[in-house]
């Protein structure tokens, strides 16, 4: 963070510290961040430039905060006094995509359906969003997606929807998935194997859907899409206090948030592009 201000500091620390926003509501948060942060210090276009690089490596298992990043970033590069109208453009963009694929989505599910999801993805939760100002009647079962338990935030947000959730643990995933009409999760990244990266517990997920006969989509715009080699992909690794775990001499703590689940366990992936 050499080199930046306190306001752009703050801007980095504050993402890679939010854990429980879903990766589209994080770059969403860090684009009007940004925008306010333009209002607040107008920074030359070296200082937008440091900083902008240095968003882009923050959180290395959503490419969605990378690739929305060089957009604006690209747009800078032959015009430096765009930065304002290159943020809202992304912005929209981003947004619109969000919208089209819970249209997607919606189209595609049967009626009064059971819903399985895990985490807390922010493009789930828009098509949880539409189907409810639709009046389209859907229960949700979500995990608490422990340690960080971004499945408590989902649940209250439901609730408010006046849609029935059940929640669960984690470790009742294999037991609640024959319940469910259909599975369904986000995306941190897709990466050109075919592997997704999602939080961690989507993989085991997706083999119970595997081994129930359900059918596993997934919530994935392009700005997901990355051409980065992916055996050289970073799985974030979060501090191992939030485990609770005891000390020992012959005890090691690992809480490594993300994971690949691979394409063979996805039933659809829905994009803005449409169901594929």
């Amino acid at each position: 963070m050499q080199g930046l201000d306190s306001r752009a500091q703050s801007i980095l620390t504050g993402l890679r510290a939010d854990v429980q926003s879903g990766a589209t509501q994080l770059a969403l948060n860090t684009l009007n961040e940004l925008l306010s942060y333009l209002d607040e210090v107008a920074p030359d276009v070296e200082i937008l430039s440091r900083l902008l690089a240095e968003l882009r490596t923050a959180r290395p298992s959503m490419i969605v905060i990378d690739n929305a990043l060089a957009m604006i970033e690209q747009r800078l590069s032959s015009d430096p006094h765009a930065a304002r109208a290159a943020i809202l453009d992304t912005r929209d963009q981003l947004q619109d995509a969000t919208t089209t694929i819970a249209r997607h989505a919606r189209e595609h599910l049967p009626t009064t359906p059971v819903i399985m999801t895990h985490s807390a993805s922010s493009v789930v939760l828009a098509l949880f969003r539409s189907m409810a100002e639709n009046q389209q009647s859907f229960s949700v079962i979500c995990t608490q997606s422990s340690p960080g338990f971004e499945g408590h935030s989902l649940a209250r947000a439901l609730d408010e929807l006046s849609v029935p959730v059940t929640l669960i643990t984690d470790a009742q995933m294999g037991l609640f998935v024959p319940e469910a009409d259909v599975v369904i999760t986000g995306c941190d990244t897709w990466l050109d194997d075919g592997c997704f990266i999602n939080k961690s517990g989507t993989y085991l997920l997706a083999l119970a859907a595997r081994a129930a006969g359900k059918s596993f989509w997934v919530l994935a715009d392009s700005f997901r899409n990355s051409d980065a080699n992916p055996g050289l992909v970073e799985l974030e690794e979060m501090p191992a206090d939030e485990l609770n775990a005891p000390e020992g001499e012959w005890i090691t703590h690992r809480n490594v948030y993300f994971e690949r689940v691979p394409h063979a366990l996805v039933s659809h992936r829905i994009s803005e592009q449409g169901v594929f």
